[in-house]
């Protein structure tokens, strides 16, 4: 089955720096662009940012020149690394999949979630 485990949230200083990793498995990881994820409480989850299978990366404004979104396709795992973080970027990081399965459907698949908390 579909199964996405990630790590690497925590605390952290404003300012600071961490690395999320989601490790991948029970699909054609290669062939699929996978996503990170966040929700604050009392907020919508929104996307923070993207990368095709061809390595095409998008990020939503406010994380733009302070995160990065990179793929390992030998490791099954997608990265997000978070640099300059500030206390706004406090929420669940999720990681996310939606793929193409027989029939014509399509399936959202997500991570357990991985708590980063920004905060002097």
């Amino acid at each position: 089955q579909v199964q996405l485990v990630e790590s690497g949230g925590g605390l952290v200083q404003p300012g600071g720096s961490l690395r999320l990793s989601c490790a991948a498995s029970g699909f054609i990881f290669s062939i699929n662009d996978m996503n990170w994820y966040r929700q604050a409480p009392g907020k919508q989850r929104e996307l923070v940012a993207a990368i095709t299978s061809g390595g095409t990366t998008n990020y939503v404004d406010a994380v733009k020149g302070r995160f990065t979104i990179s793929r390992d396709n030998a490791k099954s795992t997608v990265y997000l690394q978070m640099n300059s973080l500030k206390p706004e970027d406090t929420a669940v990081y999720y990681c996310n999949v939606n793929i193409a399965g027989r029939y014509g459907y399509r399936a959202d698949y997500w991570g357990q979630g991985t708590q980063v908390t920004v905060s002097s």
